[in-house]
Order: C-alpha cells, then sequence, then structure tokens
C-alpha cells in the first residue's frame, strides 16, 4: 500500500485500542424549580456539547447551546438519551434553564461531572411539562448535562436551548486546552477501563468525537476490506504483520468527508501516525496506552476538535500568509490541500516559485512543488528538505534542527506550521520529512495494550 510519506525508517507495530464510555449515576440530591441566581451568569453558551445521539445531521448537540432558539438539538425516539455541554473549567452552578421543544422530557435528570465519567444528580423530576423550564440548584461540576429517562411523546428529546447559570473557577473564558497541550482530558477519551483485551496485537476503538454533527451510524471506519459503522462494531482487533492506512468516514462509506491514520503491526509493537502530508480531511487524534503504562497522544488538539469545522478552515485562512489562504477554500468544505498537492505551487502556477528561489539561494535547484514534497534531488535528503520548508537552510547546519528556530521567516511551508501549533505537543505530519528533529505525530511503543482513536468534524 502506498504511504503519503516517505518513511527513513520502518514501522513495525501492533495497534490498537477500544475504549468504553461509561456513564455512572451518582444518587441524586432533589432541588426546587425557581429563577435563576441574580448573581450567576451564563456560562454554557458556545461551549463544547456532546449528546448520546442525534435524530440526523440536522439537530447536533452543538445547536443547544449557540443561543440561537430557531435552532435545535434533536435525539434519537428513544430511551434514556442526554446532552452534556463541557464548560471548560470546574464551575459553582445556581441554575439551568431549559427551553424545550414540543418533543420534551417526562422525566429526566439534571447531572453533574468533574471528569465527564462519573456523575452525581443535583435535580431529578418525573412529571415535567416542557415548554421554558428553570430549574434552581446547587452543584459544582466541569460537565453538566439533562439525563433524560422518559418521553412525553413518540419522538425523542429535543432543546432549543440548554442553559447553565453560575460561576467558573478563575472567572469566564472558553473551552481550556489542558496544560501544555499535550495531552486531552481524560473525558474526551472515556472510560478506558471497560476495554477487551486484545486477541490479536492490539484492540482499536474508533471514538466518534463530531460534536452531535453525526450520530456512530453515520462514523465509519474501514480496514483490510472491512467498513463498519462505531455504532455497529466499534472495536477492531488488529493483527501482526498488517500494514497501511485505516480511512474514517463521515455520514457514509463513500463520503467526501474522510481521513486516515497509517500504521505497521509486529508481533509486539505498534508504529502508526497521522499525517497532513497530503491534505486536511478530518480531525484525527490517536491515543496509545501500552501494558508498561506508557501512554501516548498526537493529532489535533482539544480546543481543535472543540471547534466547529468551519471555524477551523477560518482559522487556517486567518493565520497563514496570503499565498497559503486559498487552501482553505480550493476544496472546502472537503479539505484543505497540502501545498504540495496544490496547482498554485506547481509549474506554470501562481506560486511556483515561493520556494524554489529560496532553494537555489542555498544551492539546491528543486522546484517549489518538490521541496514541499521532499522529492526530486531532496527525496534522498530528509534534512535538506525540512530545512527548507522551516526556513532554517541558510542557518549552520548545528541550528538546522533547533526548534524555536523553525518558521520564523518567510519563504516556509506555513500549511506545515499551522497543523503543528494546533495539534497535541505541537507534533504533525505537516510534510514528508517532518519527523526530522522528532518533529512528527508519530507513536510507538513495545507491548501495545489499546488504541483510541478519536474522528472529529
Amino acid at each position: 500500500m502506498r504511504y503519503a510519506i516517505p518513511r527513513r525508517r520502518p514501522l513495525l507495530l501492533s495497534a490498537a485500542l477500544g475504549a468504553v464510555l461509561v456513564l455512572l449515576t451518582a444518587a441524586y440530591t432533589a432541588v426546587t424549580t425557581g429563577a435563576a441566581h441574580a448573581a450567576d451568569t451564563l456560562i454554557s453558551q458556545g461551549k463544547p456539547a456532546t449528546a448520546s445521539s442525534t435524530e440526523n445531521t440536522s439537530f447536533p448537540a452543538g445547536a443547544a447551546v449557540d443561543g440561537n432558539t430557531g435552532t435545535r438539538w434533536s435525539s434519537a425516539f428513544s430511551d434514556p438519551q442526554w446532552l452534556r455541554v463541557d464548560l471548560g473549567a470546574t464551575a459553582t452552578i445556581g441554575s439551568v434553564k431549559l427551553n424545550w421543544e414540543a418533543a420534551y422530557a417526562r422525566s429526566f435528570q439534571i447531572q453533574t461531572s468533574t471528569d465527564g465519567n462519573t456523575w452525581t444528580t443535583v435535580y431529578s423530576t418525573t412529571s415535567g411539562t416542557g415548554g421554558n423550564q428553570t430549574v434552581t440548584l446547587s452543584g459544582t461540576g466541569r460537565y453538566v448535562r439533562m439525563y433524560g429517562t422518559v418521553r412525553a411523546t413518540p419522538y425523542g428529546y429535543s432543546l432549543w436551548e440548554f442553559q447553565v447559570f453560575g460561576s467558573l473557577s478563575g472567572g469566564g473564558g472558553g473551552p481550556t486546552t489542558p496544560p501544555g497541550g499535550s495531552s486531552m482530558p481524560d473525558s474526551f477519551w472515556g472510560d478506558t477501563s471497560g476495554i477487551p483485551a486484545a486477541q490479536n496485537v492490539v484492540e482499536v476503538k474508533v471514538l466518534n468525537r463530531t460534536n452531535g454533527q453525526y450520530p456512530d451510524s453515520q462514523v465509519y471506519w474501514k480496514f483490510n476490506n472491512q467498513v463498519h459503522s462505531i455504532a455497529e462494531q466499534p472495536y477492531l482487533d488488529m493483527p501482526a504483520n498488517s500494514a497501511g492506512r485505516m480511512y474514517f468516514y463521515l455520514g457514509s462509506p463513500t463520503s467526501q468527508y474522510y481521513d486516515f491514520i497509517e500504521f505497521t503491526v509486529g508481533s509486539g509493537v505498534f508504529n502508526g501516525n497521522t499525517t497532513r502530508v497530503d491534505a486536511f480531511g478530518l480531525k484525527i487524534a490517536m491515543r496509545l496506552h501500552s501494558h508498561d503504562g506508557s501512554d501516548q497522544q498526537v493529532g489535533e488538539d482539544y480546543q481543535t476538535f472543540t471547534e466547529s469545522r468551519t471555524a477551523t478552515f477560518n482559522k487556517f485562512a486567518s493565520e497563514v500568509p496570503a499565498e497559503f489562504k486559498h487552501l482553505a477554500t480550493a476544496t472546502a468544505p472537503y479539505r484543505i490541500m497540502a501545498p504540495g498537492s496544490d496547482a498554485a505551487f506547481r509549474a506554470g502556477g501562481q506560486y511556483q516559485n515561493y520556494m524554489s528561489s529560496y532553494a537555489a539561494a542555498n544551492g539546491i535547484n528543486a522546484s517549489t512543488q518538490e521541496v514541499f514534497g521532499c522529492a526530486g534531488v531532496l527525496a534522498g535528503q530528509p534534512q535538506q528538505c525540512a530545512a527548507l520548508n522551516r526556513h532554517t537552510i541558510d542557518l549552520p547546519q548545528s541550528q538546522w534542527e533547533t526548534v524555536s528556530n523553525f518558521y520564523r521567516a518567510a519563504p516556509a511551508n506555513y500549511y506545515a506550521k499551522f497543523w503543528h501549533d494546533h495539534a497535541l505537543s505541537n507534533l504533525a505530519y505537516g510534510f514528508p520529512y517532518d519527523d526530522v528533529a522528532g518533529r512528527s505525530s508519530f507513536i510507538s511503543h513495545a507491548n501495545p495494550q489499546y488504541l483510541l482513536v478519536a474522528v472529529g468534524w
């Protein structure tokens, strides 16, 4: 199978993981219904929201926290169902407002959690009446959810708005990225204690992290000619001596919304990576956990996963120089193409000389496309190609791989820089030899226990 990345080392591999999100409910404390506390402020609007299900893609979880009473979340037509919001930090919660659509809850609970796994019930009713409902309560937590147990209609649960009022520790603010940006919050990955042991090398679980845009029945994975939605098969037992790409699709198994990871699996080791070498298609993150306690995470960071797809495309356009901005629109909304795959940087294109002049000035006869693709005379020169993409080749060679020197001046591969800036530990595969100086999103470990792959929107 062809790799997008010229490999400088073989990938031995044993990959995998499976994760089970276990929602634990604690004993509840009843509270009264009333008006919101005067001192409390709205702290949930615009924060990341997820749900147990959605009726379809027109009614995502995020619609219940967008401040727009003309959009709504709607669940599948079954019990139980839940909607939760991540406040970004621990908060003191004084009240919750629920603006129900006609499909409301007869019985439901309001629950809080510090980690997104273990829940405390702070309000419960078996006589919900729908409409606009405000419950006054007393609780703390980073996560707040409505947990519906009995529907009032044959339809699902549907909320125009789900509003949490209170005060955040240390003040307000948007969703917080974990300190250092080296890992996701534990709640992002879910409870891993229930992951089954691998019968082959490693157990892989695919996680739906599309923020309610797609139900599990519309998140697909493809491996060795197997195609399944994660609703029907979230786990994959990855065998030894397998290698290549594992693809992920949203909507259908032939959707244009797709991406992949690359891997090789040996008898006792997993090697793999996320990649942006060809393009960005979907937000992808991987977590490899091994029996000796090693735990590695790579891929897009938490903030990128929690923001909308439109926000990510817009952020790319706003952060890169003029020559790269069109990459966010040329194949939108499906992909952000790498410059080496884009006609504007090829021979005859508007930016055909963007990197070639810099290469020539440093004694290398390579086209712009060859620089971005580490091809031609650069195919066997990983250090030179990386130094050109990072704009360090005009420095003493001893400084080529000093991270603080990367991308400090143009011309440079600002497409790659963007993905590094918004990746866990700032590790990304933005061009073929991005592993020079250990800057790629590559993970490897012996005796792996599980691999989690999060697929975002």
